[in-house]
């Protein structure tokens, strides 16, 4: 999927503090330290300013940066990741199956989400030696045990679980036919990074 470049402009609110408080061009771009030239390119959103630039100018009109950015967050894409381009992954034939893709940009917020099958008398293998972090899960299909330090959790099919991921935990299939199947949330990000 191809990403497409976003455009931020804070010409506008520039242009409005400015006006609002009665400054002139010049006034900003002598507070500032820079050209009445610039000031207006970027009140145009003609030129897109280095940061130290929009410092000066937010500090020349004493406005927070906060307030320049305010609708950026609102404007971030959704992520799609439709059945067809879920990225898998196979340890030990378990299937872990991504369904959030994690996301750098939400620092201590970001998680990954996945579909998880464990095949009968499997087990996952990664938490073994425990993280940092949390975990969450709910069994969608069969019976399994989730091994937590030095105790047991026996799930079942609408069960769900949530635990500190910093001792070791696995989760094992118990059923000796069927798949475990189970939606789990990991944060931050260990497997699709």
């Amino acid at each position: 999927m191809e990403t497409k470049k976003r455009t931020f402009h804070v010409g506008e609110k520039i242009r409005s503090v400015r006006e609002r408080k009665g400054f002139t061009l010049k006034t900003v771009a002598q507070r500032a330290g820079v050209s009445e030239s610039l000031i207006s390119q970027i009140e145009r959103n003609r030129v897109s300013p280095a940061i130290d630039t929009l410092l000066s100018i937010a500090d020349a009109l004493e406005i927070d940066l906060e307030y320049l950015f305010s609708g950026y967050r609102q404007q971030r894409p959704v992520r799609l990741i439709t059945a067809e381009e879920r990225q898998k992954i196979t340890e030990n034939n378990v299937i872990y199956e991504e369904v959030v893709h994690p996301n750098e940009g939400d620092g201590i917020h970001a998680l990954e989400a996945y579909y998880l099958t464990v095949p009968p008398g499997g087990e996952t293998k990664r938490g073994s030696y425990g993280h940092s972090g949390r975990e969450f899960g709910i069994i969608i299909q069969g019976n399994g045990e989730l091994r937590y330090g030095s105790s047991v959790y026996v799930l079942k099919t609408g069960d769900s679980i949530s635990f500190s991921a910093g001792a070791p935990h696995t989760l094992a299939n118990k059923e000796k036919t069927e798949p475990l199947r189970a939606f789990w949330v990991v944060t931050p990000p260990q497997r699709f990074r």
